[in-house]
């Protein structure tokens, strides 16, 4: 059961990562929000993160030259607690 609890956090940790990704942010403010909004440690956002950018290298290498020639600006972004409670309440449905 343990098992399926940790897969379960990890998919929702990547799933926040997503959103992130979404609204142009770093990995550093990934961690950030992630850390702020949805209670998760800087250091599993980074992990999940670090294995996103391993399995999809061209993505990412093509996501941080996009920020590099916007200069590192993320857009503005709507609350992010609500975008986290949204993915966490759609995480919870799926469990069933």
């Amino acid at each position: 059961m343990e098992d399926s609890s940790s897969a379960a956090y990890i998919h929702l940790v990547h799933r926040l990562i997503e959103e992130c990704i979404l609204f142009k942010m770093s990995k550093e403010e990934c961690m950030e929000a992630l850390s702020k909004h949805a209670n998760i440690k800087p250091v599993v956002t980074s992990v999940v993160w670090k294995e996103l950018e391993k399995e999809n290298k061209e993505f990412f290498e093509a996501y941080t030259n996009s920020k590099a020639e916007r200069g590192g600006k993320t857009q503005t972004r709507p609350n992010l607690q609500n975008v986290f409670s949204e993915s966490e309440s759609d995480s919870s449905n799926e469990q069933v």
